[in-house]
């Protein structure tokens, strides 16, 4: 059990939690949720003893093993596999406490190791670790390349697989998703519902937190509320504690009516009931999002666009890709006026190469890609935030993209995305993430596009401006293409689906349900062979480890059993000796001349004294011959077991 009793803890100056109280009990899984800057992340360096409270104590369990992601990862020589096997740092301290053994030479030592090493997975380790970087995305060509040659995403997914590979009795996850795809947030949320130990998870991806956690545990106001359940009966929850504590809700009804006139508008031009009925869910879950939402300072619309026409664009036998490499071929594919398409697949099938080439970053290999007139894009790129000039202003990143307007009209602007005040002269270099994010999707509203092309435009954002985004782009009236591992923002947004795979561009038939059930179908084969492959390999790796290592070990015990073995044989042969001179004097004792003959009066003395002397010699020997042989029989023991 984890508790937090009267906590108050500051970053600077700034209170994050002043008297809050809290409990985590044992194997329960914990969505952390609250603004940016509020103190998620604070609270788990205070977890991880690297923050110290300014008052009140956090209790945590002796001896507790936590894992948690790191955030730097070198350019290291040795291999992906290698590097996720490191996160398991009990197994590597046995494995350097096995070879300092064998080093001395110490056989017992190295057989109670090679028991705990069994303990600890040693023969199933490769295996596992293989499988989870898989399910991270990684191909079975990539488990032996060196980690300096992956780029800064993928070593933040090596720095995940560490985590996860670690036989913690604590999981702290801050954003695990960031640099995730929606592939690989499936395979996230199924590893996180089989996790035995007590996981607590920052997150702003609601429907990822609905899958797996127990409770939520909510910043607001420098407190932190607990709730059990999972992200839905958090809303469900702190909406009808809201609804008592406050009696107005016109805001939550102009939302709501705004949001219901685009679900009739659509259900009526969609193409596929199914699809139809899914964006009616999700809006639906949207209006008890709406009673939370309510205290979120933001609220904003993408305007109206000018112009438009039908068909946006075009692909007509168009191959994409970079120089001589193809990355999509023959894509027949259109865009058209309110198409609201999310595309899918996992991170470098082409999904931002299809963005790309849309917007004549790159120019089609082969086949045409035609754009409709007065075509106006608008492009969240994954990068985005680079593109920003951190030391002009706010204000002056829009007297840029419009210098005849009046500065008032563009604070009123900015202002509807919570940029008011002073805050419109401040540098963006000052700006915080999710606060330079909202600064790209303003510049983008601004133009009044007819085609916004997202991909992955909630990186950066909290719960509260993605609940924004997601009303805004719901009642957006131009068309959208979104890649986007937030499956919420998907459900709610896109009523048409691309599968990006294997080279082809397809429209999927069904919804992220289907999608799912889709990719464990592909994988299913996958994994039942590799299994079969693990498992052979980890008996082979058994198998020859035991004939080097573990027959040295052996030999070197049965060297220390040898002194004892000597000695039991020693004993041996004295009573095999005392035996044989009783048995020689009981024969001629056996004669009845001895007794007769006057003469031989003391050679029958003699005789009875030896006998006499022998079978008390022979009574210790064999007294002290069980002794040794009980030690003997017990060291053995010993050897099997281990």
């Amino acid at each position: 059990m984890i508790s937090l009793s009267q906590v108050t803890l500051m970053r600077g100056t700034k209170y994050l939690m002043q008297d809050a109280s809290a409990t985590i009990y044992e194997k329960r899984k914990v969505g952390v949720i609250g603004r940016n800057g509020c103190g998620k992340s604070s609270l788990f360096a205070a977890l991880l003893g690297d923050l110290s409270p300014e008052l009140g104590t956090i209790s945590i369990p002796k001896n507790l093993t936590i894992s948690t992601v790191s955030q730097q990862t070198p350019a290291l020589e040795i291999s992906a596999l290698e590097y996720v096997i490191d996160g398991d740092k009990k197994l590597r301290s046995l494995q350097k406490q096995r070879e300092e053994a064998l080093a001395l030479g110490d056989g017992n030592k190295i057989a109670l190791i090679e028991e705990q090493l069994g303990l600890a997975g040693q023969w199933t380790i490769k295996s596992r670790t293989e499988q989870l970087l898989h399910g991270l995305g990684f191909g079975d060509d990539e488990f032996n390349l060196p980690v300096k040659d992956f780029s800064g995403g993928w070593r933040m997914r090596l720095n995940l697989a560490q985590a996860l590979i670690c036989n913690s009795d604590l999981l702290l996850l801050d954003e695990p998703t960031n640099h995730l795809d929606l592939d690989t947030v499936f395979y996230l949320e199924n590893f996180l519902k089989n996790y035995q130990g007590t996981l607590l998870c920052i997150s702003h991806d609601r429907d990822f937190l609905d899958t797996f956690c127990t409770d939520i545990l909510h910043f607001e106001q420098g407190k932190v509320v607990m709730y059990h359940g999972n992200y839905s009966d958090y809303e469900r929850l702190r909406a009808e504690r809201i609804k008592n504590e406050v009696a107005s809700r016109k805001k939550e009804e102009a939302i709501l009516s705004h949001m219901q006139a685009f679900v009739d508008r659509f259900r009526y031009k969609a193409s596929k009931a199914r699809q139809a009925q899914s964006l009616i869910k999700a809006i639906d879950r949207m209006k008890l999002t709406a009673v939370t939402a309510e205290e979120s300072p933001f609220s904003f619309s993408f305007p109206e666009p000018e112009r438009t026409v039908e068909v946006l664009a075009t692909f007509n036998h168009a191959d994409m890709g970079y120089g001589d490499k193809k990355v999509l071929a023959d894509v027949n594919l259109q865009i058209f006026r309110g198409d609201r398409i999310g595309l899918l697949g996992k991170n470098g099938q082409g999904k931002s190469t299809l963005i790309r080439t849309l917007v004549g970053e790159i120019k089609p290999l082969n086949g045409i890609v035609t754009l409709g007139r007065d075509l106006k894009i608008g492009y969240f790129a994954q990068h985005e935030l680079e593109s920003l000039n951190e030391n002009q202003s706010l204000l002056e990143h829009f007297r840029k993209l419009d210098p005849n307007a009046r500065e008032s009209d563009l604070r009123k602007f900015l202002g509807s995305y919570a940029f008011s005040g002073d805050k419109v002269f401040e540098e963006v270099k000052n700006l915080s993430g999710g606060e330079q994010a909202r600064l790209c999707l303003a510049l983008i509203a601004y133009q009044k596009p007819n085609l916004l092309l997202l991909d992955e435009p909630t990186n950066h954002l909290d719960l509260d401006m993605r609940e924004a985004l997601t009303i805004a782009l719901s009642t957006y009236p131009g068309a959208l293409v979104l890649v986007s591992h937030d499956r919420h923002l998907v459900e709610a947004i896109a009523s048409t689906l691309w599968l990006v795979d294997n080279g082809k561009v397809s429209e999927f038939s069904g919804d992220l349900n289907d999608y799912q059930n889709y990719l464990l179908e592909k994988n299913k084969a996958f994994n039942e062979a590799k299994k079969e492959e693990n498992k052979i390999s980890a008996n082979l790796s058994q198998s020859a480890y035991k004939s080097k290592e573990q027959k040295r070990a052996e030999a070197l015990f049965r060297a220390q059993l040898r002194p004892l073995k000597l000695e039991i044989e020693k004993l041996e042969k004295s009573m095999e000796k005392a035996r044989k001179r009783i048995s020689q004097i009981e024969e001629i004792m056996s004669d009845p001349l001895l007794y007769q003959d006057e003469s031989r009066k003391d050679e029958l003395e003699k005789l009875t004294i030896e006998r006499s002397n022998l079978e008390k010699d022979l009574d210790a020997c064999e007294e002290q011959w069980l002794l040794k042989q009980d030690e003997l029989e017990e060291k053995q023991k010993g050897e099997i077991s281990c």
